[in-house]
């Protein structure tokens, strides 16, 4: 994993090298192995690198790296994990290679061979990249499948610049950074903004399982490659005819010879390695599978709380570390510790990212990262594929229960009057919104399930959100021309974002149950830019590749055609992916309640910590704005403070917002000395 940028001039000027340069070292922790840039002979385009060496460490695996005549040019941040298949058929239609076993090499001469919407589609692994092709004066970028590696764009005063952070996008000098209050609307949803917007204006972030051409005037356009959707991992022709019995060994074996092949393939690695391992289902079967194609003990790393014992999961992770003889190392945090980072976690985050699991995935990276590891596998996305939340069960029951009676068997105007009614008594506690919510949604013919990580339900954010300060920004003409900002986003309605993929999804496979189109629009939304983003960007912050063998496509696409009934089978979350790792790791990990990886932050929130935060937000430069009342915050933190709702996510999800414009607008860090007497 490395950190990339580039610059294409479409306008009179050339590409300035010091500030390539400094865009490109303002990465510096995404790559602090070594830095190279390359400048076109008419400098009117630019791309940089930042290297993390974990394939092929020669430096004649340096990038940019460019083909054998040099009109091809690319700057790679990823790992392809079939390059060594690939390679030898190129070599057979004639392309020269100079390195060993770069990944890399193998990109510029595939694009050479097959055009980049053929390179796509034969490449295995995670990755965002661009390339310069100086014979069509095209510049191509393409963000993996999944959306594990990310990849943000601008235009800035004639010219196109992209990298793989925000931050180094704001570090060149004609850009003038500003909030963009569209994305604001949507974070206070979604916990994050949606690709493809970001939270500062004129930047914009590639959604997963895309690609887009610019060229030499600065024409773009954005084609999607790759989608979650069924009909792409069984044949019908496979299942037909089969006993339950029969269907059930089917699908156990699908899934775990896939889910083996993945972790073998992401062994690849010429520097050390580990696993995150929390002691669930997830984490477990990585370090059980990485055990089966390792020569020496798996590394790996367990994080816990010295002050909320009762969160830790130590016990389970050390009875999967002796099983299989790991090289454990652990680690305890509180909260002088919390607060001490969080000036690096708002740097680090690029834009807010309101997961408070970014606070012990930054400890336990750089655990991993002082014990010598480059390199490590999580286990992201099994909960996604395979129904392993509560709150996704809890959604499915609420479906079937609920919510289809009421649309079905209730008349529109009693439908209505329900919500009318649910959104007059809401005022009376401060739970009442969210389940009036519910109510109204089921009314408006809304989904009932919109992401994994709602905050601000729309009858809170009408109260929070001053609607008349937001509705006033434009969209951006030149990314909905190129076809990536659909100008449905720009409204003020976030069930837009939710529509915009289910629509289609609806239209292609219109007999899908509840879940596969819960699956399809977290594939869409909250993995690519709420979980993998909070992974790569911790993780990164201490330089550090995390890799995700749950979200191998191949995997992917045989699980989307797995239906509900058979995942959630007599009610057990994750049913099958549970049978499929059963002798791999011991019964007890598989089938102990699940605990989930997070912070005691409602009770940090509640301490002198939550006040010290009060005082923060209420003095941001945000609320100067007039986009937020700043009454309802108050109101949330009174509620917290005295009991009466706990109100620690919507808390948290403010203060990351204020805290991020407050440095990123404004140029102010986070006063840690005011947080930090909240210790004492």
């Amino acid at each position: 994993m490395c950190g990339i940028v580039g610059l294409l001039s479409y306008g009179a000027g050339a590409v300035d090298l010091t500030v390539l340069e400094r865009m490109r070292d303002a990465m510096g922790h995404r790559g602090p192995d070594g830095a190279d840039a390359w400048i076109a002979t008419d400098r009117k385009v630019g791309l940089g690198h930042r290297r993390l060496s974990i394939v092929d460490l020669n430096v004649a695996a340096t990038q940019p790296m460019k083909n054998e005549d040099g009109a091809v040019v690319i700057t790679f941040n990823g790992e392809i994990y079939n390059h060594a298949k690939l390679r030898p058929e190129l070599v057979a239609r004639g392309h020269q290679f100079r390195t060993d076993h770069s990944d890399t090499e193998v990109l510029v001469h595939g694009y050479e061979e097959w055009g980049l919407e053929g390179l796509l589609q034969r490449i295995e692994g995670d990755y965002a990249f661009g390339i310069w092709d100086e014979r069509r004066g095209l510049l191509s970028l393409a963000r993996d499948r999944i959306g594990v590696k990310p990849l943000y764009y601008a235009r800035i005063n004639g010219r196109f610049a992209f990298a793989s952070e925000m931050k180094a996008l704001v570090q060149h000098p004609d850009f003038s950074p500003e909030i963009d209050p569209r994305a604001m609307f949507h974070y206070l949803s979604f916990l994050t903004t949606p690709a493809p917007m970001t939270m500062m204006r004129g930047i914009f972030k590639l959604p997963a399982g895309c690609c887009m051409m610019i060229d030499r005037a600065g024409k773009a356009a954005v084609s999607r490659y790759w989608d979650a959707v069924p009909g792409m991992g069984i044949d019908p022709s496979e299942t037909a005819g089969l006993s339950e019995a029969a269907l059930e060994d089917f699908y156990v074996t699908g899934i775990r010879d896939r889910l083996r092949a993945s972790v073998e393939k992401r062994m690849m690695s010429d520097v050390p390695m580990g696993v995150f391992l929390s002691g669930g289902v997830d984490s477990s079967t990585n370090v059980a599978l990485m055990s089966e194609f390792s020569s020496r003990p798996v590394e790996t790393f367990t994080i816990g709380f010295s002050d909320y014992k009762h969160l830790n999961e130590y016990d389970s992770a050390n009875q999967i570390a002796r099983q299989f003889g790991t090289n454990h190392h652990e680690i305890s945090i509180n909260k002088k510790d919390m607060i001490d980072y969080l000036p690096k976690m708002i740097h680090s985050q690029d834009e807010p990212i309101a997961d408070w699991v970014c606070i012990p995935l930054y400890f336990v990276s750089k655990l991993a990262h002082d014990n010598g590891m480059k390199v490590v596998q999580v286990g992201e996305g099994s909960d996604e594929q395979f129904c392993g939340y509560s709150g996704y069960m809890a959604y499915l029951k609420m479906y079937h229960k609920y919510w289809s009676p009421f649309r079905k068997y209730l008349p529109q105007p009693a439908q209505r009057l329900a919500a009318s009614t649910a959104n007059l008594l809401s005022g009376m506690h401060p739970k009442l919104p969210v389940y009036a919510d519910i109510i109204d949604r089921a009314a408006r013919s809304r989904e009932h399930f919109w992401s994994g990580a709602m905050v601000f339900p729309d009858i809170m954010k009408g109260q929070l959100v001053n609607m008349d300060g937001v509705a006033g920004m434009s969209g951006d003409h030149y990314a909905e021309a190129a076809g990536l900002l659909d100008p449905e986003y720009m409204k003020l309605d976030s069930f837009n974002i939710v529509r915009s993929f289910l629509d289609p999804f609806d239209v292609k496979f219109p007999n899908s149950d509840p879940l596969t189109r819960m699956i399809h629009s977290e594939f869409r939304l909250r993995l690519p830019e709420l979980l993998l983003m909070r992974v790569d960007k911790i993780g990164m912050s201490e330089s550090l590749e995390a890799r995700v063998p749950f979200l191998d496509h191949k995997l992917v696409e045989f699980s989307m055609d797995i239906p509900e009934e058979w995942k959630t089978k007599g009610g057990e979350p994750k049913y099958l992916l549970k049978k499929a790792v059963e002798g791999l790791i011991p019964d007890n990990i598989i089938y102990r309640k699940k605990m989930g990886f997070g912070a005691p932050m409602s009770d940090w929130m509640r301490s002198d910590f939550g006040h010290a935060v009060r005082a923060s937000v209420l003095s941001s430069g945000l609320l100067r704005r007039g986009l937020l009342n700043v009454r309802y915050i108050e109101k949330l933190f009174d509620w917290h403070f005295r009991g009466r709702m706990d109100t620690s996510l919507y808390l948290w999800a403010i203060f990351n917002l204020t805290a991020w414009y407050d440095l990123w607008v404004d140029g102010k860090q986070v006063d840690t000395s005011r947080l930090s007497d909240a210790v004492a």
